[in-house]
């Protein structure tokens, strides 16, 4: 579907014949290898964890609100570290792969944990470290590889990719469990055995300095901390990271969301897995198609309409539709919401950013996002607790709505700094 440019010369000049073909380069391509073959890894373990702690070690809704919020946000802070080292030496490759390993060897670390709860909450930060450690360098190095006009598309095919590994992992912890019995311990250690897959393929095909990059000049000055820290002076910059922190607060979470599927709808516990898959396969059929749209009209309306599927998909949990209809159409409107909003939300992010600056300024998004979705995990856990799940996800939806209005606010006037339309 998407042809690699990594080691072919471009040779026919630029025109709409060109643009239709819609190619990416060979980084991007790898780099989405290297997630594909991570999510499953990751995905196994989220299939199988909120299983594990609120009926395993029967967890109340706050403290796995607890829980999940340190499994995205407790390492936030972190990603601007990584970002800002990967842009300081020009080692986005080496920062991302750190990052990548660290994830592999905190799955080891969950069956050393038992059932300690502040142990496996140790371990999540370290799975979480690792993954604010190369998000950021990883979205930079597809950023450099792609001109500005095709960042959506980009972004689209590399979650794409990512997203058939997020299908596949909870198939494989469905597999593991059905050979085993209920041996989360066999989990863990299959997901480590793929995560280590990843960082091999990192470290042969993924490119440090993608084909057609500019090349640093050698006499260049290194990005200081003042001059990271002038970011947040950039007018466009502050309020794209404040929409994307308010965007956050409007997350409740995977687990959750699973969790509440689960109790409304009465599944048997050996389906649970299974719900991440078909939310894995929405945003896999869809996230391609919503980039190359993101690029023709306008990123902003693209990531405007996941959240409002993110909206619908919290009133859906709490309507009055049941059955397998409530289910295939909560979890296909919460893959249009990851497929609308993940990769878009970087790819407008990226012509704003400079790129000496392109790491650290992602890193400063994703970190953003990252707190308000600790803070959004632990007041929704209190929600539960305090009036019951479905009062809970209603409230949820009244605060998608708000926040979307405020995004609004912030992003629609400068439109201009947005690429709106790439010709055909």
């Amino acid at each position: 579907m998407y042809l690699s440019t990594v080691s072919r010369p471009v040779t026919d000049p630029p025109g709409p014949r060109r643009r239709r073909l819609a190619l990416v380069s060979g980084n991007v391509v790898a780099l989405g290898t290297v997630s594909l073959i991570t999510d499953v890894s990751a995905e196994m373990v989220a299939a199988v964890l909120p299983l594990y702690l609120v009926l395993g070690l029967q967890l109340s809704p706050v403290a796995f609100g607890v829980l999940d919020g340190v499994h995205t946000g407790a390492t936030a802070l972190l990603r601007v570290v990584g970002g800002f080292v990967a842009d300081r030496f020009r080692r986005r490759k080496l920062i991302a792969g750190v990052g990548y390993a660290l994830s592999a060897v905190a799955k080891l670390g969950l069956l050393l944990a038992g059932r300690s709860v502040p142990a496996i909450g140790a371990v999540i930060a370290v799975d979480r470290l690792g993954k604010g450690v190369r998000s950021a360098p990883r979205d930079a190095l597809i950023t450099l590889s792609t001109p500005p006009e095709a960042l959506g598309r980009a972004f689209g095919v590399h979650r794409a990719m990512d997203s058939v590994g997020a299908f596949l992992g909870p198939l494989a912890a469905f597999a593991v469990l059905l050979a085993v019995g209920q041996s989360y311990d066999a989990v863990f250690v299959t997901s480590f055995c793929v995560a280590a897959l990843a960082v091999v393929v990192l470290v042969l095909f993924v490119r440090e300095r993608p084909s057609g990059a500019p090349a640093d000049a050698p006499d260049e000055p290194r990005v200081s901390v003042g001059e990271a820290w002038g970011l947040l002076r950039s007018r466009p910059a502050r309020r794209l990271l404040l929409a994307a922190t308010m965007l956050g607060l409007a997350t409740i979470g995977d687990g959750f969301v699973y969790l509440v599927l689960q109790r409304r709808e009465d599944l048997s516990l050996r389906w649970f897995p299974l719900l991440a898959v078909g939310t894995s396969l929405a945003y896999l059929l869809l996230a391609a198609p919503l980039g190359v749209l993101a690029d023709r009209i306008g990123r902003l309306p693209v990531v405007v309409g996941g959240y409002l599927a993110l909206g619908a998909t919290y009133l859906l949990l709490s309507g009055p539709l049941h059955g397998w209809p409530a289910l295939a159409l909560t979890l296909a409107l919460y893959g249009a919401f990851y497929a609308a909003t993940d990769g878009v939300l970087i790819a407008l992010a990226g012509p704003v950013l400079p790129p000496r600056l392109r790491t650290t300024g992602i890193a400063l998004v994703q970190t953003g996002q990252a707190l308000a979705y600790l803070v959004s995990s632990v007041l929704f856990g209190l929600a539960w607790q305090a009036w019951g799940p479905q009062t809970a996800v209603r409230a949820a939806a009244v605060a998608v709505a708000g926040v979307l209005v405020v995004t609004l606010l912030l992003l629609a006037s400068p439109s201009r700094l947005f690429p709106r339309r790439v010709s055909p």
